[in-house]
């Protein structure tokens, strides 16, 4: 089927620009915590971060007692 309604056609945008969209347009960000782009420090913050307002990935155990 080549028919689809008016603004569900055309092509998908990348998440990249979806990301930089947000974050310019509302200041939401959106980072994945093994980006490649990021320090090691950069990325531990972001799990930390993470971890804090989300809660940990299911089946990770905590190693460090706080």
């Amino acid at each position: 089927m080549k028919w689809a309604p008016r603004g569900f056609g055309g092509e998908r945008r990348p998440p990249e620009h979806i990301k930089r969209e947000g974050w310019q347009a509302q200041r939401v960000l959106v980072i994945e915590a093994d980006d490649e782009r990021l320090t090691w420090p950069e990325r531990e913050l972001v799990r930390q971060l993470g971890e804090k307002l989300y809660g940990q990935k299911p089946g990770r155990q905590e190693s460090r007692h706080e």
